[in-house]
């Protein structure tokens, strides 16, 4: 656990329920009670709980038929019951339907906290085994980012850096570059990688709605607001927030956002109730808050807070040879998806693609692989079935693109193609222009499997 447990216990006897809180409280918990069922069930939609204590026998909903209810909801949740009219079918029925353990009251008091901790050791075990499997169950998330350009290798060692920490990182790029998907991986790859990862979309409130979105709001705190709702940044507590296109809040959104920043503190909109929260916190952004700290639209304090660590997203033209990697990893996903023949893209299409300049970046790459496979029904994609922007790309026949970072190999490879295009495959020409013997360009397209 990355904090104090927290506790609900439910009981109609006022005493009873009160001295098991202070008992609990005393003893390092974070604790509340509830009277009835009905107001501990509306307790766990507001407030994520790790252990219940519940007196089976209450009026209304009794103890069977809201334990019934709490782990059709909370199945994760441990109870323990408690009852003055005790028998081993309760007790059976109790445990069958989850029940840690099961106390007859008057309570003793060594044994319920020996129970408790007993019970809260079981549900750590069964988070960090969760933990587990879900860290193997999404390595290959990390996958998804696709890419072995020196750029991407970069991020990909950034985020192994600070995963396993709860530092602020802020991530930057063009839209399209895969700025959601790199907070996904952090989380993922993260302690907290079993808890919720919530976003958020900055860019698509409005001023007066940020505040009843990411911190919530109390049943009439405003016309309209019939029942409590929790906020985004209490939805993820226990894991991330991912706050998008966070250079587009308003400059008193950003106010409030720095001091829960601060603090990990809010009150929802209407409350009067301090809310503590255990969130880690993401941002991205597609513009340059640097700039819009110069222009006053974005507060330099709150910049500084975010930029704990900075993630550049390099846009797709500054790595071409990721190009055919991705083309060939969404080609794949979108035949199987559609249900459709696998699919290739011929060596002057490829060409094209490797050239173009990817305005949208990585997403437009994949929308458009996605559009070839529905509306393309030879196996293998020319040049003519690209888009025209893409076909009307020029190429002068004896200058290369060459990315900074390219290893000597893929240049030298390079090289060897274009030469071998350009005086049509004869060898003798090729060899003649590149200075080296015929030999020697033989054994070179040999070890680099140039077909010509």
């Amino acid at each position: 656990m990355t904090k104090a447990a927290h506790i609900l216990v439910v009981d109609d006897e006022v005493n009873i329920r009160n001295a098991l809180v202070t008992m609990l409280a005393k003893n390092g918990y974070r604790v509340c009670g509830a009277g009835t069922g009905a107001e501990a069930l509306q307790h766990l939609e507001e407030v994520r709980v790790d252990l219940v204590v519940t007196d089976l026998r209450m009026p209304e909903i009794g103890g069977l038929e809201f334990m019934r209810r709490l782990k059709d909801k909370r199945s994760n949740t441990e109870v323990v019951v408690m009852t003055a009219f005790g028998s081993i079918d309760t007790a059976v029925e109790a445990m069958r339907l989850g029940a840690y353990d099961y106390l007859t009251k008057p309570i003793d008091r060594e044994r319920f906290l020996v129970v408790i901790e007993k019970a809260l050791e079981r549900q750590t075990l069964t988070f960090e085994n969760k933990q587990l499997r879900d860290r193997l169950e999404t390595r290959t998330r990390f996958d998804e980012m696709v890419g072995e350009s020196e750029a991407m290798q970069g991020v990909y060692g950034l985020v192994e850096m600070v995963a396993d920490s709860d530092v602020t990182v802020l991530l930057t790029g063009e839209s399209g570059t895969g700025k959601e998907l790199v907070a996904r991986a952090i989380h993922h790859k993260s302690p907290r990688g079993g808890g919720p990862f919530i976003s958020m979309n900055c860019g698509a409130l409005p001023e007066n709605l940020f505040e009843s979105e990411l911190f919530g709001y109390e049943k009439g705190a405003f016309t309209g607001a019939m029942s409590t709702k929790v906020g985004r940044f209490e939805l993820a507590d226990g894991g991330t927030l991912l706050l998008d296109e966070v250079g587009e809040l308003s400059l008193k959104s950003q106010v409030d956002f720095l001091r829960v920043l601060e603090t990990k503190e809010f009150r929802r909109l209407g409350g009067t109730r301090l809310i503590n929260v255990d969130t880690r916190i993401l941002a991205a952004t597609n513009r340059n808050l640097e700039e819009a700290v110069k222009q006053g639209m974005f507060r330099e304090d709150l910049y500084y807070r975010l930029n704990v660590v900075p993630i550049r997203l390099p846009p797709l033209r500054e790595r071409p040879d990721d190009v055919p990697l991705l083309v060939d990893r969404y080609l794949s996903a979108s035949s199987a998806r559609h249900h459709r023949g696998p699919k290739e893209v011929s060596r002057d299409a490829m060409r094209l693609l490797r050239l173009y300049g990817w305005p949208g970046n990585v997403r437009q790459l994949r929308n458009l692989m996605e559009r070839l496979v529905v509306t393309v029904r030879d196996t293998t994609i020319q040049p003519a079935h690209l888009p025209e922007e893409i076909q009307a790309i020029k190429e002068d026949a004896r200058t290369m693109l060459i990315t900074l970072g390219t290893s000597l190999e893929q240049i030298e490879r390079q090289v060897i193609e274009r030469t071998l295009k350009e005086v049509t495959n004869h060898r003798e020409n090729a060899a003649r222009l590149l200075g080296i013997s015929l030999r020697t360009l033989q054994y070179k397209i040999k070890e680099y499997e140039i077909r010509d």
